[in-house]
């Protein structure tokens, strides 16, 4: 409509007032005016002196007598609010209801990916709560963009070697007596993280031996036994001793087996995955050539490093003194490898706001020594999120688990469910499969409704509330909807034609927001938001409520009304459908 209407604006004015106008701004009207679309007036008085009142009055004129779809006007200040006909809408929603997947565009396989890393975690401890924001941001940050028509790839960066890592092999070796995950009915990930729980304790106990012994704090750190150990196995690890290895693989494989369990709960899945025990010397020839090139610059002890304060920012180390490569030696190889490994357009990086300085140093160094793409490299930064003090404990008192977090939340949405009694009918296994979906909707809407930047308050009572901006509020909407569907007993798949009804308002303001969700898809895809769709969709539910609760459906006199209202019902369900798909959000057929 939007094009049609500014081909004919644009023709207007210049025949009223012999002027020519590169583009025009249009509004949603608002709900206090009568109207479905508003051109901005004001825009146009740098071309056309007059009062804005008396130009959007004549240009209102001009489209009500050239553009069949325009029916009436009203000009508020220098407003032009334009009332769009019946059949305009109809005709709109005939071809949005017939469109499969409305809203998505196809994928173009001739166009460069993007691709998306998320989770990333070490392998000495399971997954937490930071690390439920960063899979739901990076999830649904891919789904988005490949809805919007782009192909993906979802990728994590495995940190599976290091000192953490051998801190976790050198307690089990001590205190395990040969405890596995079978033995012990634990997951991987947890058992390994609760070697990494006992190092510490031990290290402390020998911290405290030493000082006691005279050292000082500084020297005692150093010096603790336990620690010297542990970083004995790195370097007998990074010289491939077989022993070293074999435990490395074992250990490593009992905690990707626990974390696979956690993505498969959560809904979240990748394509690929690198580990950095293959990308840690990536990026030490490329700092060689960078070197040449005299984009680094080497220190008088032997250490490489690269001075970015005409940017505004820092010297930065990008090699260690005795060759050894540091984080960002890596990052900046593996960055070069994926753009080898994938024709990417984009890469996106999930990493907390924490890290928000080490990113634009990498960007940078990549520029600077000559990579194309580099200005296509995106930070996904998000904030902390925090729980309200003593609303739920976790294994160290500390960290709130991935795992413990979920069944709280499946916990928490069976005693709302069961206090509000609306499960008659239902089997055990129906029941429970609801609370999951229930439970794990609160979650994720409940931390993807957020802008990524903000710091979030996660309150899990709060999330799993009825009423309100809440996943379970707007999956209630969409199983109300298919309990219309199921008792509507004629068939509504016919087509209305342009001019058989008159369309109550809330008909019209339904389908304005249908309108929206590809634009919104573009949007949340350019801005990496998930946000804008969880926004969006709850905005298309009180639209609907408000429909609903205005207007019969099934109780409709008029035949075409009925039909024409049940399937303004249904596409809404399959738009929330869609919505929630990109979220990784379930939605139950019956609540």
């Amino acid at each position: 409509m939007q094009a049609i209407l500014e081909k004919a604006i644009k023709k207007g004015l210049n025949t009223l007032y012999d002027v020519h106008i590169e583009s025009v701004e249009f509004q949603a009207t608002r709900k206090d005016f009568e109207g479905d679309i508003t051109v901005v007036v004001f825009a146009f008085l740098r071309f056309i002196k007059g009062n804005p009142v008396a130009i959007g009055t004549q240009l209102g004129e001009y489209l009500k007598t050239h553009v069949a779809e325009v029916t009436d006007f009203n000009v508020v200040k220098g407003f032009l609010n334009l009332v769009i006909s019946d059949m305009h809408f109809i005709t709109t929603f005939n071809h949005l209801y017939a469109t499969p997947n409305f809203g998505f565009k196809s994928i173009q396989e001739h166009e460069k990916a993007v691709m998306v890393e998320y989770s990333s975690p070490n392998t000495n401890k399971p997954l937490h709560l930071g690390h439920i924001r960063n899979n739901l941001l990076g999830y649904a940050v891919s789904e988005i963009i490949a809805a919007s028509g782009k192909k993906v790839y979802k990728t994590q960066i495995i940190n599976d070697r290091g000192i953490h890592i051998c801190k976790s092999m050198l307690a089990w070796k001590r205190f395990g007596n040969g405890e596995t995950p079978e033995s012990s009915g634990l997951k991987g990930d947890k058992l390994v993280g609760n070697y990494y729980v006992a190092f510490d304790k031990a290290y402390k106990k020998e911290v405290s031996q030493l000082i006691a012994e005279g050292k000082t704090e500084d020297e005692a750190k150093k010096q603790a036994p336990i620690l010297l150990e542990a970083q004995e196995m790195l370097r007998k690890w990074e010289a491939g001793d077989k022993e070293v290895v074999e435990l490395w693989k074992t250990m490593n494989q009992w905690v990707y087996d626990g974390f696979n369990q956690t993505y498969k709960e959560l809904g979240v899945d990748f394509d690929k995955n690198y580990y950095e025990s293959n990308t840690y010397l990536l990026g030490k020839d490329v700092v060689a050539e960078g070197l040449k090139k005299g984009v680094f610059y080497k220190k008088e002890d032997g250490s490489v490093w690269i001075d970015l304060t005409d940017e505004g920012l820092d010297e930065k180390i990008v090699l260690r003194a005795d060759g050894t490569a540091v984080y960002i030696t890596q990052d900046i190889g593996t960055a070069i490898e994926r753009f080898k490994d994938y024709d990417l357009d984009e890469l996106v990086y999930t990493v907390g706001n924490e890290q928000d300085y080490h990113f634009k140093v990498l960007f940078l160094i990549l520029a600077k020594l000559g990579f194309e793409w580099a200005k296509n490299l995106y930070h996904l930064s998000y904030g902390m999120v925090d729980l309200p003090s003593g609303k739920m404990k976790s294994r160290e008192g500390t960290v709130v688990d991935a795992d413990d977090l979920m069944i709280e939340m499946t916990n928490t949405a069976r005693e709302i469910s069961q206090e509000l009694g609306k499960l008659e009918g239902y089997s055990e296994a129906e029941k429970e499969a609801l609370y999951k979906t229930i439970g794990l909707g609160a979650l994720k809407y409940y931390i993807l409704k957020v802008d990524p930047k903000k710091r979030i308050l996660f309150n899990p009572e709060e999330s799993v509330d009825f009423n309100g901006n809440t996943g379970p509020f707007i999956q209630y909407t969409y199983a109300r909807i298919q309990s219309i569907l199921r008792k509507a007993t004629f068939n509504y798949d016919v087509n209305v034609s342009e001019n058989s009804i008159v369309l109550h308002k809330k008909e019209r303001a339904l389908i304005k927001q249908l309108q929206l969700f590809p634009e919104t898809i573009q949007q949340a895809a350019k801005n990496h938001s998930p946000a804008l769709i969880a926004n969006y969709t709850y905005d298309l539910v009180k639209e609907y409520n408000s429909f609903y609760q205005t207007v019969p459906i099934l109780g409709c006199e008029n035949e075409t009304e009925k039909i024409f209202r049940t399937q303004l019902s249904k596409k809404v369900g399959e738009t929330i459908k869609l919505a929630f798909q990109l979220l990784g959000i379930n939605v139950p057929e019956r609540m």
